[in-house]
């Protein structure tokens, strides 16, 4: 079978390729595929086009690129899961230095400040969320959920795991996922008119056998769930543990779960530092009390500040080692794989730069341009600014269903106009009609909003 050499593909040259089978002993390089069955097996060539130039293939690619609309382009008012914040622009300075960018998994010797920049970013996180223990981040909310519930069967011994109605359905999949076999979810209803969690279906299926409540603080829906305290004590009655997720920017404006009896707070990372993209970009956390029933259920890295043989000198490392999947192997509660530590990094820094009144202030305007938003929004005829009656963050879901008009529809004119809309909520929620998910942040302006709300007005009356 001839073989042409591409110029993008290592080691093609015939000639290093037979000196490298000859250093490992094998006669071609069909023999290192041989435990691949026949039938999967290529038999012809396969046919690569034509290599192009360095520049050419620069231009092609630039030429995909541009087909892409921006948020630099247009005004966004989608969230659903991946947010438009001010990013700024320390955290792409910092997270760019090479000893970040390129750091994987090595150790210290490789790695310098790698240990030292995670432990600050948990210990800053720790402070927000007003917890004792943070892991190293995940890849992002769905996972830190998932592997929060988990944590949380094998702490209490039991199978059964209760979610929320209203969380995100992405995240569902994800944590539903990672739990089965071996775990039973169930979800618990809510009130269709303010989306707090229904109680009473809650006592019902607090069962023996239940070993966690999973819901989301502000909701995937952009409510907020005022009953925390009611949940955390049926929950603790039952000697259920609670499991909150929670978007961190909101902490600075809304008491932390710990603070409404949470015993597991996990989350994302992406509003705190991170860039929006197609893919990439998300980070996940999990925090705890530190209590050894807690901290030895961790299948993560955590990192810890030790003083070393020298007197007044402290260094960084991993607590408790020896509990991690990285440590046990096949024998570990969870394999975590690779983490986002670029991320948490980020997420650090952007921590540090704001502190606790540039987080509240930050905070403070995303809920005033939400509520301002849908103030607005109320004046156009047929249309219902906030579906739910609860206090909202950020998100809120917008009412179409008088309009005559689909989300899709009024979504693709939008579109006309420069502007993304909210999330069409019609297939994840269909008992709630034509209504989409409105995200409004800090970088939002009143024009932005005002131009939101008249161009809604102008596809409304035609």
């Amino acid at each position: 079978m001839s073989q042409k050499v591409h110029p993008y593909i290592p080691n093609m040259v015939p000639e290093v390729q037979a000196e490298m089978l000859k250093v490992i002993g094998a006669e071609s390089i069909m023999e290192l595929y041989s435990c691949i069955p026949e039938e999967l097996q290529l038999k012809e060539n396969l046919e690569l086009p034509p290599a192009l130039t360095e520049y050419e293939l620069r231009r092609h690619i630039e030429g995909i690129l541009n087909k892409n609309t921006s948020t630099k382009e247009y005004v966004n008012f989608l969230g659903a899961g991946c947010w438009q914040h001010f990013i700024p622009a320390v955290c792409d300075e910092i997270n760019q230095r090479s000893e970040f960018l390129t750091a994987y998994a090595g150790e210290p010797y490789e790695d310098h400040g790698r240990f030292q920049a995670l432990f600050e970013y948990q210990s800053l996180l720790a402070e927000l969320v007003d917890m004792d223990v943070v892991n190293v981040p995940t890849f992002d909310w769905g996972q830190a959920a998932a592997t929060s519930i988990r944590m949380a069967a094998r702490i209490t011994g039991r199978k059964k795991v209760l979610l929320a109605k209203t969380v995100a359905p992405e995240r569902s999949k994800i944590i539903i996922n990672y739990g089965a076999p071996t775990l039973e979810f169930e979800y618990v209803q809510f009130d269709t008119k303010s989306g707090a969690m229904d109680l009473e279906d809650l006592k019902t299926k607090l069962t023996e056998d239940v070993a966690a409540l999973y819901f989301e603080n502000p909701s995937y829906l952009g409510f907020i769930e005022a009953q925390g305290q009611e949940i955390s004590k049926l929950l603790k009655e039952n000697e259920s543990l609670m499991v909150v997720g929670v978007d961190p920017i909101s902490l600075g404006v809304l008491a932390p779960p710990s603070h409404y009896g949470a015993d597991i707070v996990c989350g994302d990372l992406q509003p705190l530092g991170m860039h929006m993209n197609y893919s990439g970009g998300q980070a996940g956390f999990i925090a705890t009390h530190n209590e050894l029933k807690f901290v030895n259920e961790y299948p993560s890295r955590l990192f810890g500040i030790v003083p070393t043989v020298k007197e007044g000198e402290y260094g960084f490392g991993d607590v408790a080692y020896e509990r991690t999947s990285f440590a046990q192997r096949e024998k570990g509660k969870e394999s975590v794989g690779t983490q986002t530590a670029l991320w948490g990094i980020t997420a650090g820094v952007y921590l540090a730069l704001l502190g606790p009144d540039g987080m509240q202030e930050v905070g403070q305007t995303i809920m005033q341009n939400s509520q301002y938003a849908v103030q607005q929004l109320n004046q156009i005829a047929n249309v219902s600014g906030s579906h739910f009656e609860s206090p909202f963050f950020k998100e809120f879901i917008v009412d179409f269903n008088q309009t005559g008009y689909t989300v899709e529809q009024i979504n693709h004119r939008l579109l006309d106009k420069k502007i993304f809309g909210g999330k069409d909520l019609s297939l994840e929620f269909p008992e709630f009609g034509q209504t989409a998910l409105f995200c409004v942040t800090e970088v939002h302006t009143k024009e932005d909003i005002d131009g939101l709300v008249q161009a809604l007005k102008d596809i409304l009356a035609k």
